[in-house]
């Protein structure tokens, strides 16, 4: 079995307290030699300046960082010059999504499908940016069904990306039957299975509401009998998503990729409890 390796997300500081924080949480982090830092890019784009400012920060401290850039109010012209600065800066990974429209917004850009991202940094840069796309184990919320969801998936493999990072979950049979059907339909890019600490239970609900990601019910009705608990739901957490991550590597996933929700401690906290011995 090879070193599984690992990757962690970081959403752009809002404030210049947020920032310091961050940098912080960074620290941490980095002490495990992560295969790269990401940093999400707001709703239509809302973002784009700070997620810059924190690429450009992490990559200066000596870590990879990994930009998402999005098709949702994006045209040709911006992602181009978006592109071109991240050139400048030595970045050379992209994460690449189709994004989510901000409330009121109706256009989507010149960008329908993550695809036609992918497609169009490949025809603007060659082979410069190592391109990672988004997977849905359990399939995406606004798909008509797990095949169509998967044909959208290789669309965006066959338009040139390297990796895939999915959605994350609970369920990791979920994961391995998505592999499976990767297998079958020759995708073979590594794919980083996505992996969200449980640290407070109405905040997970309410993600997991708007992405789609199925809490199981026996982990729901565990999670509510705790109530207002909450060392008691991070304790039961940190239990539960060990052992997914744990079953995850034994059973061949090349990395895990940590939605931090900007904090250090949950995702050390379980990397701590792996047997990571290769």
């Amino acid at each position: 079995m090879s070193i599984p390796q690992f990757s962690f997300e970081f959403y752009p500081p809002k404030t210049p307290e947020g920032a310091i924080s961050l940098q912080n949480v960074q620290q941490q982090l980095a002490t495990l030699n992560p295969e790269f830092f990401s940093v999400t890019f707001g709703a239509g784009g809302s973002t784009r300046d700070k997620t810059f400012e924190t690429v450009i920060d992490i990559q200066k401290r000596g870590i990879a960082a990994a930009p998402h850039l999005s098709c949702v109010a994006s045209t040709k012209e911006n992602i181009r010059s978006i592109l071109n600065d991240y050139k400048q800066h030595d970045i050379s990974k992209i994460v690449a999504l189709r994004g989510d429209l901000p409330s009121g917004t109706m256009s989507a850009g010149e960008f329908r499908y993550a695809n036609e991202l992918v497609d169009f940094i490949r025809a603007e840069t060659g082979d410069y940016f190592d391109i990672h796309v988004a997977a849905y184990p359990e399939v995406h919320p606004q798909a008509a069904n797990f095949n169509d969801d998967f044909k959208n998936f290789k669309r965006k493999v066959d338009a040139g990306a390297n990796a895939a990072v999915t959605q994350y979950f609970y369920n990791a049979e979920a994961y391995f039957h998505f592999i499976e059907q990767c297998e079958k339909g020759g995708i073979t890019i590594p794919i980083a299975a996505g992996i969200m600490p449980i640290t407070q239970y109405s905040q997970l609900f309410r993600f997991s509401e708007m992405c789609g990601a199925d809490i199981p019910r026996w982990l729901r009705k565990r999670l509510e009998s705790f109530g207002d608990n909450r060392e008691a739901v991070q304790e039961f957490g940190l239990e539960v998503v060990s052992r997914l991550c744990q079953q995850l590597l034994d059973g061949g996933a090349p990395s895990l990729h940590f939605y931090t929700m900007n904090q250090a401690a949950p995702s050390l906290a379980i990397l701590k409890n792996l047997n990571l011995n290769a």
